[in-house]
Order: C-alpha cells, then sequence, then structure tokens
C-alpha cells in the first residue's frame, strides 16, 4: 500500500510538471508574437521544458521502475547544452537562418530515432501504435534530411539542382513509401529491413524534395520543415503518452503551418507552386529571360545626407545585405540623427525579407528599434506615396517592380513593397549583382532611384556623420 501510495504521489507530481511544462509553452508562444515580451516567452518556455525534462528523469516510471543510466543522460544533456550554447552565442545574424534549419534538423533527427527505438522495443505493437511509429520516423526523417539540405543551401555549400523526371521521382519514392507501410503495418511481411526502407525512401525524399527549389522560397521551406518537426515530435508524444511532448509538437506543427500559409500568401503563391515550381531556382525561360535595360544613376553621401536631412519622411526597407553588414545598429543611429533633425523615420518590413520569416524585425530589435516604427508591408504600402525619400539597404527582389510589371518574370504576382511610388528612391547596394532570385531589378534603372554603392555599415557610417554637418 505504501509503495502504491508513493507510486500515485509521484505520478500525480509528474503529471503536475507536465501541465506546468504545456501552459509554459502556450504561454511562451503567445509572448512570441510580439518584440516587447518575444525573449521573456522565450524563457518562460525554457522553464518550463527544464521543469518537464527533470521530472521526466526522477520521477518517470515504466513498470514500476525508475529510469536508469543517469550516466548517459546527464552526459548527452550537458554535452547538447554546452554545444548548442556556444554555437547560439557565437554565430552572426547572417548565419541565424541555418542554424535554425541546422536546429530544427537535430529536432526531426530525434523523432526519427525514437521512432526505431520504440519499433524495436516493442515485440508485438498494435496497428496503432505500429501507425505512430512509422509516421513518426517518416517524417521526422524527411524533416532532418530536408533541414540538413536547406542549412547547405542557405551557406552556400549546396547549389540548386533540379534532377531530370525529379517529381516523377519524388512521387516514385512516396508510393514506395505508403506500400511499405501498408506491407508493415498489415503484418504482409514481418520483416525489420521494411522499416529501414521506408527510413531510406524518406531520407531520399527529403534530400530529393528540397534540392530544387531556390532561394526566394526558402522562407516557405523552413517553415514548412518546422512543422514537420513539430507534427513528428507530437507522435512521439503519443509514443510516451507524454502530455509535453505532445502539446509542444501540436504548438510547433500548427504555428509552422500557419506560417507557411502566411509566407505563401506574402509571396502569392501556392504551397504546391512553391515545393515544385524551383522559384529562384532555375533560371527563368525565354518569357522570363533579361531585358534591355537602360542606365542608373549613382548618388553622392553628401547629395544623400542632404536629401534626407530635408526629407518630411523617411522610409528605410532593410534586407538581407543589411544582415550581412552586420549594420543594424548603424542603421538605427542614422534614425535617430535623422529624428534629431524633425525628420520621421519608419521602417516597410516585407515578410519574406532576408532568408528566414521575421528575419528583419528580429535584426532591428536586436539594434533597440522601436517596434512600432516597423511597418508591415499593407501598411507601408499606404504611406509610401507620402515618403519624401526611400532608402533600400540590402533588399532586392521584395522591391522589384517586376513582380508586378512583368508577367514573364519569375516573381511576378509576389507583393512587394511598392517603393518606386515615393518622391526619391536610394538604393543601398555591394553591386549591381541580382538578389537571391537570381533576377534583374526593374527599380535600379527607374528615373526616381538613384545607387548609392558600398558595404551597408560603412555608408550609414557615413551618412551619419554627413547629417551631422548638414
Amino acid at each position: 500500500m505504501e509503495q502504491l501510495n508513493q507510486l500515485i504521489t509521484s505520478q500525480a507530481i509528474l503529471l503536475f510538471c507536465y501541465l506546468l511544462g504545456s501552459i509554459s509553452f502556450i504561454l511562451g508562444l503567445k509572448m512570441l508574437s510580439h518584440p516587447d515580451s518575444a525573449r521573456k516567452g522565450n524563457l518562460v518556455a525554457a522553464v518550463g521544458m527544464t521543469i518537464a525534462i527533470v521530472a521526466t528523469i526522477f520521477l518517470y516510471q515504466k513498470g514500476g521502475e525508475h529510469l536508469h543510466n543517469y550516466g548517459w543522460i546527464f552526459s548527452g544533456l550537458i554535452i547538447g547544452s554546452v554545444v548548442g550554447t556556444m554555437a547560439a552565442k557565437k554565430v552572426q545574424m547572417t548565419a541565424m537562418p541555418e542554424m535554425v534549419s541546422l536546429f530544427n534538423g537535430m529536432g526531426g533527427a530525434c523523432a526519427m530515432l525514437i521512432s526505431i527505438v520504440e519499433f524495436h522495443n516493442n515485440a508485438n505493437p498494435s496497428m496503432g501504435m505500429l501507425l505512430i511509429i512509422v509516421l513518426g520516423m517518416m517524417i521526422g526523417t524527411i524533416s532532418f534530411a530536408g533541414s540538413i539540405i536547406a542549412w547547405g543551401k542557405l551557406n552556400g555549400r549546396i547549389k540548386d539542382k533540379t534532377l531530370p523526371a525529379g517529381q516523377i521521382i519524388n512521387f516514385i519514392l512516396l508510393g514506395a513509401i505508403v506500400v511499405m507501410a501498408v506491407l508493415l503495418m498489415g503484418n504482409f511481411i514481418d520483416a525489420p529491413w521494411l522499416m529501414y526502407g521506408i527510413l531510406l525512401a524518406a531520407a531520399l525524399y527529403g534530400i530529393l524534395f528540397v534540392m530544387p527549389i531556390g532561394g526566394a522560397d526558402m522562407p516557405v521551406v523552413i517553415s514548412l520543415l518546422n512543422s514537420f518537426t513539430g507534427v513528428a515530435a507530437a507522435f512521439g508524444g503519443f509514443l510516451y503518452n507524454n502530455p509535453v511532448m505532445l502539446t509542444g509538437g501540436i504548438l510547433v506543427g500548427s504555428a509552422g503551418t500557419i506560417l507557411t500559409i502566411l509566407m505563401c500568401k506574402a509571396m502569392n503563391r501556392s504551397l504546391k507552386n512553391v515545393l515544385i515550381g524551383s522559384f529562384g531556382g532555375a533560371k527563368a525561360g525565354p518569357a522570363g529571360a533579361a531585358k534591355e535595360q537602360g542606365n542608373y544613376k549613382e548618388i553622392s553621401l553628401n547629395d544623400t545626407a542632404v536629401l534626407m536631412a530635408y526629407a518630411q519622411k523617411v522610409m528605410i526597407i532593410p534586407g538581407y545585405g543589411l544582415a550581412v553588414a552586420q549594420a543594424q545598429h548603424a542603421c538605427h543611429e542614422l534614425e535617430k540623427v535623422l529624428e534629431d533633425k524633425g525628420v520621421e523615420v519608419i521602417y516597410g518590413i516585407h515578410p519574406v525579407a532576408g532568408r528566414m520569416p521575421g528575419h528583419m524585425n528580429v535584426l532591428l530589435a536586436e539594434a533597440d528599434v522601436p517596434y512600432e516604427k516597423l511597418l508591415e508591408m499593407e501598411d507601408a504600402n499606404d504611406q509610401m506615396g507620402t515618403t519624401s525619400v526611400v532608402l533600400v539597404l540590402g533588399a532586392n527582389d521584395v522591391v522589384n517592380p517586376a513582380a508586378k510589371d512583368d508577367p514573364g518574370s519569375p516573381i511576378y504576382g509576389m507583393p512587394i513593397l511598392e517603393a518606386e511610388k515615393a518622391e526619391h528612391v536610394i538604393v543601398n547596394k555591394r553591386s549591381m549583382k541580382p538578389g537571391y532570385a537570381g533576377i534583374e531589378n526593374d527599380l535600379f534603372f527607374r528615373p526616381k532611384t538613384s545607387m548609392l554603392f558600398g558595404d551597408a555599415k560603412k555608408v550609414l557610417q557615413d551618412l551619419v556623420s554627413e547629417l551631422k554637418q548638414v
């Protein structure tokens, strides 16, 4: 009786810790929706996860026995914590997207390994249990393989490659996965190699379905793979009857799915078109061939300073080039100098600017730019007509008028920040090299546009010095 009471007590405490963890995830996710509370929300969710992990290690029981092999458990926790902390502290903002992809891939790999372990630990699993194991392994493997390819493409190690009949190969792989899963669950063939056949086919599918996707679509792909990892983790929650894993997986899966849909809407494209269209990957055909452009004109730092100093409203449009130059703090300094001169300064944020969802928001938040100055695309476009000067910092495809004017362009139909509606447009770039989608930007050759070449950080620092003398 005493042992039963102890068991009931420990299980009650464990369930209470799981409840705390689940609530912390929900609260943390809610707080992540606003930059002012995002840091605190991240800490709240981390505390909840810590409680759930510690409770599982010391209170979880199966068959009346506690967990053992504490040496292995804590070795893994310590090594993972040290490596993760060091990587997160050292990573530059420009490398944040590939780190997100890498970490997401590790989550998928974890779900995959859980399914493999449980497949071998259950001698006679029910069909429902087997279905959960197979789905968790399949989705986790696709997320892992796809995330690693996305990581390689984001840091330039892997180039876009489209295999001949690639879509047919993907459909064959999916069909093979379904057939092997049916054979395994129906016990038509009692062979462990079927499980590893599914694993191999899922890994190949994850590689092949991400490989041809172009750079401009990577924010969507990252969101989609993130949702895959969440779903795979949720299946792990089912396997272990663990409410925290289930809640966390459902939250990540649903949030990733919603974000994927929003990203597709921001690009005016369907998810199917993203996955099979290779937008930004293969070069445009004859319909999207490069057209004859006029001449662009340059502007000096002094003229830029005078133009901005006497403007009524300046809108800054940041892009990946700003992150590459680590110029967010210099940008904030420019904002403060202009406001001291009575100029209204706002920021236009495109939802797919950068290499991952929210990249520009995170970048500017790091420099303490007030959140209320960050305008979403629709609000920014509403104010574009009353803006004296638009300063484009390292952005390219998200301000390209070809998205509206050129039906032959690969980005045609994608909503953009309509910078050309402002009185003056100044574009800061290192060179005239095309953006991540690999196409020329019509905006650079428009009559209102002037090019200000150079590294964004140095240009902004010099511009601040010029403004102080105006």
